[in-house]
């Protein structure tokens, strides 16, 4: 109980630098108003100082330094002293809303108040639902363990992890979660009326966490089943291919993609295609990391042998019927 309460305070004091600096700064623009660059412009004759300027011109540039010290750095500091980096698992659900947040009440913000609220409500839904899963998982533990593959990379690199960790958890995280995130800053950059494209985003975006919700589900009940048998003395389940994972290897992957897919067609549909770039180097991310997983079901004996198989019948990750290990699609039986 003392080490989870302990790793709960620091999970929710761990923010608190950025946040405070910049609702600061909020306060400040309120009160002084922002956009004043130089005493003589100033008709108040206020006069809003070189930091706070720079971070009223430059939101990305502010979002990412916000990144940089309090999470790449701090969060590092706090993963050298724990010698566990979980925190930035936990944050990774919470930073996307942070963002969405703070693009949105940017002073320089400007939007299509439907398209925001529509956006703010599923990326709220999205994110307690990806933190019910994380915790579930963890049996309801704050920092009970870190990623598996942190572990494995400590393995690897031995005595330099310490810094290496910095670059290949902490600022790898930065690329991906502000790359992915930039929809939410398009979003916040341009007015422009609700249209058709808008709800087929919206659509696509609930249905990536509809499937990523049942698709997890699946694997914790598949899991705590086998835990059960495996108390019992009994053998427990080698695969799961019931429910949306008889369709896909990894039909939790496919809707968490679905997820940042549908967000980028929000920055598409106002004209920013590019904002594709974040989830494209996030999907080859995942696609990098399915290879891992599925290297590391095959490293166990007792279901290796099923596993293969799975695999000669089973899309990787977009659900589709299955095939006969010869070819051709299985008929129902």
């Amino acid at each position: 109980m003392g080490r989870n309460l302990k790793n709960a305070v620091i999970a929710f004091v761990a923010p608190l630098p950025s946040l405070i600096f910049y609702l600061y700064f909020l306060g400040y623009c309120s009160e002084h108003g922002c956009g004043v660059s130089s005493p003589s412009n100033s008709s108040s004759g206020t006069y809003l100082s070189p930091l706070w300027n720079w971070c009223y011109n430059h939101p990305i540039l502010l979002a990412n330094l916000f990144f940089l010290l309090n999470v790449d750095l701090l969060f590092w500091l706090i993963g050298l002293l724990q010698s566990s980096n979980w925190l930035i698992d936990v944050y990774w659900t919470v930073i996307p809303v942070l963002l969405m947040h703070y693009y949105a009440t940017h002073p320089l913000a400007k939007f299509n108040p439907w398209r925001s609220r529509a956006v703010m409500l599923i990326t709220w839904v999205w994110a307690m639902r990806l933190s019910h899963n994380y915790f579930r998982r963890e049996k309801w533990q704050w920092g009970a363990r870190e990623d598996w593959r942190f572990t494995d990379m400590h393995r690897e690199y031995g005595k330099s992890w310490w810094w290496v960790s910095f670059f290949s958890i902490y600022i790898a995280q930065q690329v991906f979660l502000i790359g992915v995130c930039m929809p939410f800053y398009v979003i916040h950059s341009v007015d422009k009326p609700w249209n058709f494209w808008d709800f087929v985003a919206v659509v696509i975006c609930i249905t990536g966490i509809v499937i990523a919700y049942n698709a997890d589900t699946q694997l914790y009940d598949f899991v705590t089943r086998n835990e059960k048998l495996e108390q019992l003395g009994e053998p427990v389940v080698p695969n799961l291919d019931k429910g949306l994972w008889r369709y896909s290897r990894h039909p939790n992957y496919f809707g968490e993609q679905l997820w940042w897919w549908g967000l980028v067609i929000f920055g598409w549909n106002l004209g920013y295609g590019w904002t594709a770039v974040g989830a494209l180097i996030n999907s080859m991310c995942l696609a990098y990391v399915t290879v891992l997983v599925e290297r590391r079901m095959l490293e166990k004996e007792y279901r290796a042998e099923a596993y293969r198989a799975y695999q000669k019948t089973t899309s990787v990750w977009v659900p589709w019927f299955k095939s006969s290990p010869k070819g051709g699609k299985e008929k129902d039986t």
